[in-house]
């Protein structure tokens, strides 16, 4: 059993390296859980390489979720280490999870904070990070991620909200998108809340304090 799962995961590991992710387990879950409410069962999902999407909205999405993405090999250890002391003195729970690790979670896994899912969250970001590399976590992170209610990836997120391809999001729209990420079923990135507005001003600052990020190819 142990050598079907390693040659399962590893070859969708493979696989995914270059293929489109085509759905997600929360695609399916969301569906299912809408089934029988008033909410429609809806599944916006496009597919657009990283060329095609804008630089701001890597930019945005690195600033508000893992300022320390291009650096580290999967985890940081520190954010890790300080979510655990805030949720142990009772705070707002909260995790230290990377970008490498919400994408290894979104396309292979379940949502759920047991030890075995997050046991097979680290073993699939290890992978991840060794066979895809950084441009591509961030190229399937954002085309899978949950951008509103029943709205999945940068593409159909930017038509969603602004009317407009993920490759001519202004600086202001990416980090309005990147704003709604904790919970993009209930906030709005256009015509947000003031916490939302508040949010999104924080990105922005703190967007242009990084250069373009390493990985992203200089286009000829």
């Amino acid at each position: 059993m142990i050598l079907y799962f390693l040659g399962i995961s590893i070859g969708l590991v493979v696989l995914f390296k270059f293929i489109p992710v085509p759905f997600t387990p929360l695609m399916f879950i969301r569906s299912v859980e809408n089934i029988g409410t008033d909410n429609k069962v809806t599944w916006k999902h496009d597919w657009v390489s990283i060329d095609e999407i804008s630089i701001h909205i890597q930019k945005a999405v690195i600033a508000s979720e893992d300022g320390k993405f291009t650096a580290h090999n999967g985890f940081d250890v520190k954010a890790i280490e300080k979510a655990y002391k805030d949720n142990k003195k009772g705070k707002r729970i909260k995790g230290g999870s990377t970008i490498s690790q919400q994408t290894a979670k979104n396309v292979f896994l379940w949502q759920g904070r047991s030890y075995v899912r997050k046991g097979l969250e680290a073993y699939f970001t290890v992978l991840i990070e060794f066979i895809w590399g950084k441009e591509r976590i961030m190229e399937v992170y954002l085309n899978s991620i949950e951008m509103g209610n029943g709205v999945y990836g940068i593409e159909s997120a930017s038509q969603h909200w602004f009317n407009k391809s993920a490759k001519n999001l202004t600086k202001s729209e990416a980090a309005a998108i990147a704003a709604i990420l904790p919970n993009p079923r209930k906030f709005k990135a256009k015509n947000g809340s003031n916490y939302i507005e508040r949010r999104k001003k924080a990105i922005q600052r703190q967007m242009n304090l990084y250069a373009n990020p390493q990985y992203k190819k200089e286009k000829k």
